[in-house]
């Protein structure tokens, strides 16, 4: 069996396991105990790794708690981020599950531990309430204690199934790529509401290598919009660990999204050192407007939301939006999200959004904004997608590729929408599709039908519209049709019909008839 039959294979297992143990329950609202249990399981071992050093003779789970010295906690905490008990550990838990009549409580108890034990210590921002979703009294585990407690259980044992193998080597890129499958099919089978925290993985993909084109680091990645994480690990994916030398750093809006993301970048090897999650609103209360700015930016930020606008008087003094000078409309916040980015890359910074299409052509506020961004040449690229790439919409979407240091001031316009492959709910572009929107990236010459560089001083003589479509011609898929080879074919047919009737008139006269 081949690596990706295995990977496969165990993705079959893993989606069976998580629909067997959520029962009646609605998966889009179970997801928190899954993956929370998964995230449990997944730090318990990785700790247990870190407390035995590679020595095949010791087995910390197996040692008594108050054996445990206050020092070597400290240190623990300062190293991984946090401690966690012997007894506290997910394999002790999981020994236990079907004779303990206070799991729930056990549960809440060892969650809340682990998480205090790094107050006041620099990793507590990245552990305070991780395990905030986990909910051991929520309805949804039961209406009884006993009710809870099955469940509970049921979900522990099905996440201690998964066979992972030895924990060294690609043991964490499989817990990773195992917690992101989950979510991916979470979002893929909740609608609207998956497709707003999650991007799908060839997109993540696409964006990452778009900011990453032609360097060999960045300082550091960051996204407004966060959602569950993929995005800023996908750079760590395509690159490797060094590519990014200063962190992962995003604000997410939403709570158990925030949750998530930050268990997503602890699944993937990140550690709490090397990233910064934040939780608040990107438009009214950004983050890290003090720190250096970025190299790179990725992000799908919500399309067309709502947001203050005009209404707050003080957005448009706004270090982010008062060089446009206008705000994005009240009811669509899209530029909004873009000029935020754009204050947040460094001098030599790229950002790729995704984007909503009609920020591309609509007049008003919109288009002064867009009028702004080509004027002052930030304006890198325009890449028009397939439609039907993300959970819960169909619509065709763009990716705005923004810099600060563009050797020229022509902007790139690329023609991606024929480029998918058809799935079973959702298009896919697959690794091919990405490196032919690479290739017409990196390249400056036409490509029929493909790919474009415009000038600014033309797209401002076409009202500063930035829709793909006005600058690449479409290929005419219409059948091509030899008016000289119909012409032909129609007289031969008129031929045969007259042949035919003078036939049919001859065997009318036989009979006595009249011909008509």
């Amino acid at each position: 069996m081949t690596n990706q039959q295995q990977r496969d294979a165990l993705h079959r297992r893993i989606w069976h396991i998580a629909n067997e143990v959520r029962g009646a329950v609605d998966g889009w609202d179970f997801k928190q105990f899954v993956l929370g249990a998964l995230f449990y399981r997944f730090i318990s071992e990785h700790f247990t790794g870190y407390m035995e050093g590679g020595d095949a003779g010791t087995d910390y789970a197996g040692m008594s708690d108050a054996n445990i010295p206050p020092e070597v906690q400290e240190e623990a905490v300062k190293t991984k981020g946090y401690f966690i008990c012997p007894s506290q550990l997910f394999a002790n838990v999981v020994a236990g599950v079907h004779t303990n009549g206070n799991l729930n409580t056990d549960l809440a108890r060892i969650f809340a531990a682990i998480e205090d034990s790094a107050t006041g210590y620099p990793s507590e921002n990245a552990i305070r309430g991780l395990f905030a979703d986990f909910d051991t009294t929520s309805t949804r585990l039961g209406n009884t204690v006993a009710e809870k407690n099955a469940r509970l259980a049921k979900v522990l044992k099905g996440i201690a199934e998964f066979e992972f193998g030895d924990f060294q080597g690609s043991r964490i890129d499989l817990f990773g790529d195992a917690y992101e499958f989950l979510i991916s099919n979470y979002a893929a089978n909740a609608g609207k509401s998956g497709g707003e925290f999650f991007t799908p993985q060839q997109v993540s993909a696409l964006l990452a290598r778009l900011v990453a084109h032609g360097r060999e680091r960045v300082n550091k990645i960051y996204d407004p919009a966060a959602g569950s994480g993929a995005l800023l690990l996908q750079a760590k994916t395509q690159f490797g660990d060094h590519f990014v030398q200063d962190g992962f750093f995003g604000q997410e809006l939403n709570r158990t999204t925030y949750n998530l993301a930050r268990m997503n970048m602890f699944l993937h090897g990140t550690n709490y050192d090397q990233f910064d999650i934040r939780l608040g609103d990107t438009l009214t209360e950004p983050q890290f407007m003090d720190a250096a700015r970025f190299d790179a930016i990725v992000s799908n930020p919500p399309y067309s939301v709502k947001w203050p606008g005009a209404d707050n008087p003080l957005l448009i003094n706004d270090e982010r939006f008062a060089p446009a000078g206008v705000l994005a409309p009240k009811s669509k916040a899209d530029f909004a999200f873009v000029l935020h980015a754009l204050h947040y890359l460094s001098a030599r910074g790229r950002a790729a959004i995704v984007c909503f299409p009609g920020i591309f052509y609509r007049g008003g506020a919109e288009r002064k904004i867009r009028k702004y961004l080509v004027d002052e040449n930030y304006v890198a690229a325009v890449i028009a997608l397939p439609p039907n790439l993300f959970f819960g919409t169909s619509i065709a979407t763009g990716i705005l590729v923004l810099a600060k240091n563009k050797a020229d001031t022509h902007i790139r316009f690329i023609d991606a929408s024929p480029l998918f492959r058809k799935e079973v709910n959702n298009n896919i572009l697959t690794d091919a599709h990405i490196e032919q929107i690479l290739d017409a990236f990196a390249s400056t010459g036409d490509i029929a039908h493909f790919a474009r560089s415009a000038p600014a001083a033309e797209v401002a003589a076409k009202d500063y519209t930035l829709s793909v479509s006005t600058y690449v011609e479409p290929k005419d898929t219409r059948e091509v049709i030899d008016i000289d080879a119909v012409n032909a074919e129609l007289k031969t047919t008129v031929v045969r019909i007259d042949h035919l009737r003078a036939e049919i008139d001859t065997i009318v006269a036989e009979l006595g008839g009249q011909a008509v």
